[in-house]
């Protein structure tokens, strides 16, 4: 299939509620980047034991402002789980970014985190260990086979809303309640 058939990336994949993937149950990913040989997104409800604090002790970083060593860590996925990725809605770019739109990038380097620790970063960011990717054509397939819903990204949603109500409220901005969907689709 075209990089252009499904046009995923920037948006958020919200897993439907017969997801046989224990896993993926109840995830909400933003896709941060989907081309012909596949695709990787950062899960955004998922939070893990570990906060920023945590790793800013653990990378011997000092903290300007130590509110932040409160923010919780998400778990983005089963791939790289000790990989660390910051999505941010900045325009700023440090050695690693990657661009997911104009509004939204993914820095997976060290100096994100020391702008972070002395104020200079981004505005709104999540610090997520790990991601979920996919080969060539398997989100398209699982696409098809309706595990997933598709929405816009909401900044809000990313940044504001509270980690246990993202899958909720990512399906309420199609205008459906996921948690009343059945477990299977209608067609064969």
């Amino acid at each position: 299939m075209s990089e252009n058939h499904f046009k995923l990336q920037n948006q958020l994949l919200i897993a439907m509620p017969g997801m046989s993937d224990p896993q993926f149950e109840h995830n909400v990913i933003l896709v941060a980047r989907h081309t012909d040989q596949g695709c990787f997104g950062l899960c955004i409800n998922q939070p893990s034991e570990t906060n920023l604090g945590d790793l800013f002790e653990h990378l011997n970083i000092d903290v300007m402002d130590s509110n932040i060593n409160h923010k919780q860590i998400l778990k983005g996925g089963p791939v790289q789980p000790e990989q660390g990725f910051i999505l941010h809605d900045s325009d700023q770019r440090w050695e690693n970014t990657l661009p997911v739109s104009n509004e939204l990038a993914v820095t997976a380097s060290k100096d994100i985190l020391k702008d972070i620790a002395d104020n200079k970063g981004p505005s709104n960011f999540l610090l997520i260990l790990g991601c979920a990717s996919w080969t060539a054509g398997q989100i398209e397939a699982e696409m098809l086979d309706n595990v997933w819903l598709t929405c816009p990204v909401e900044s809000n949603i990313l940044f504001e809303v509270p980690f246990h109500r993202r899958w909720k409220e990512a399906s309420k901005t199609l205008g459906v309640d996921v948690s009343l969907m059945t477990e299977f689709s209608g067609h064969a």
